[in-house]
């Protein structure tokens, strides 16, 4: 991936406002979202449209929190980590290098579903590796601003095929509106702290700064146009899940069909399919593939970046933010993404990796409710900068879910 060049580097215009925030959207909403929406319209109707609401505000400030530390003090989200020990950015590391080998196998698989659905001659592994593939190439090859247009690109594809597969089934609604009622049925609590804490991603969500600084954001001047841009992110990221959370209360919700592990998306395609007609379910498997490929090419891109930051961290390397994406830590991170991941579409998960990655995963979103906590109520920000008791709530908020999320995930590995 080519460095930023001047050209590109420029103010913000009205013109230019939504920008990194649509890719931090295009990323956080994969298939795991899309079908634990889908899975709470099943089982609930249109109950939990007020998780997803929440959701949305709880990762909007964590977002909003990595862009106002890298703005406000010219420093990337790793160095502020780095700031509290190397212990802190050790176990980012840790967790970034597993994280990516697991979940390079499964948003590749993402990708394969659906197209082995709409294109079975080619067999399902086949699928996975040329996503895998193709990802390395586009984001290896690419500048940012090419980048963000083809990410662009596939998010109107998500709108046209995701959305309006969403508007076509609002007729089916019916009595079923009476469930939008904000409740918290019985037994459901934690199957609604989950759908809150899924929506809008986890580990790319500190690829936000980096982001920024390509599209040429880098002062405390850009921090007002970063908060509209974050905001889009996740009015996008919450009209997406909305409409998958629609679609299975208008079709699957008081009936006795189930959907279950990502198989059961094109399952629901198929329903789609049988009640509106055979072109919707096309569409709507082409929206899946789309929001998996877009979360194949963010991540690809986003966290890469990431791991190139830890290295130069970690050997002191004097390499400026700016030119992170030309390192061989970020081509070493983006082939990681694409080819270990391949042996595990043929072998399966290893269970310790399943077991490592889990418990690592789990800690993960505290720990960065924890790092924002701190670095923007410290003297590592200016005064004026510093997190407002309305943002220090939402992140208490946040951290509080997200602690009960990992105690829940980890009694659950024993």
């Amino acid at each position: 991936m080519s460095q930023v060049s001047g050209s590109e580097a420029q103010a913000p215009t009205r013109w230019s406002i939504v920008g990194p925030g649509l890719v931090v959207a295009a990323t956080g909403v994969g298939a795991g979202d899309l079908l634990a929406a889908l899975v709470a319209g099943q089982r609930y109707g249109l109950t939990f449209i007020w998780a997803i609401a929440l959701g949305v505000v709880l990762k909007f400030a964590l977002n909003e929190g990595v862009g106002r530390y890298t703005l406000g003090t010219g420093r990337t989200i790793l160095e502020g980590i780095h700031s509290l020990g190397r212990w802190a950015s050790g176990y980012f590391g840790v967790y970034t290098l597993i994280w990516g080998f697991s979940y390079g196998a499964a948003a590749t698989s993402s990708c394969a579903l659906a197209m082995s659905a709409l294109i079975p001659a080619i067999p399902f592994w086949g699928w996975a590796v040329l996503h895998g593939l193709a990802g390395c190439v586009l984001v290896l090859t690419n500048t940012y601003q090419r980048f963000e247009r083809l990410v662009t690109a596939l998010v109107g594809l998500m709108f046209i095929t995701v959305v309006g597969s969403a508007l076509l089934v609002l007729p089916r609604l019916g009595d079923i509106m009476a469930t939008g009622l904000p409740t918290l049925p019985d037994g459901s609590l934690l199957y609604a702290l989950g759908l809150i804490g899924g929506v809008g991603g986890s580990i790319t969500m500190a690829s936000y700064g980096y982001w920024l600084v390509a599209k040429g954001w880098k002062s405390d001047s850009h921090i007002r146009i970063m908060r509209l841009d974050c905001l889009s992110a996740y009015v996008i990221t919450g009209i997406f899940c909305l409409a998958m959370l629609v679609m299975g209360a208008a079709i699957l919700y008081g009936t006795d069909m189930t959907v279950s592990g990502q198989q059961g998306v094109v399952t629901f395609a198929g329903a789609l399919g049988n009640q509106l007609h055979p072109v919707v379910r096309l569409l709507f498997l082409i929206g899946f593939w789309a929001a998996s490929f877009t979360s194949v090419l963010g991540v690809w891109n986003g966290v890469s970046w990431l791991w190139a930051d830890f290295i130069r961290l970690m050997r002191q390397r004097d390499v400026t933010r700016e030119v992170l994406n030309t390192t061989g830590a970020y081509r070493f991170y983006v082939l990681w993404l694409t080819f270990p991941p391949m042996l595990l579409h043929l072998l399966g998960k290893p269970v310790l990796l399943v077991i490592v990655y889990g418990a690592l995963g789990a800690i993960f979103m505290p720990f960065l409710a924890i790092v924002l906590m701190v670095l923007l109520n410290s003297d590592r920000i200016e005064a004026p900068l510093r997190s407002s008791w309305r943002s220090n709530l939402v992140l208490t908020l946040s951290l509080v879910l997200f602690a009960v999320l990992m105690g829940n995930e980890l009694l659950g590995m024993g």
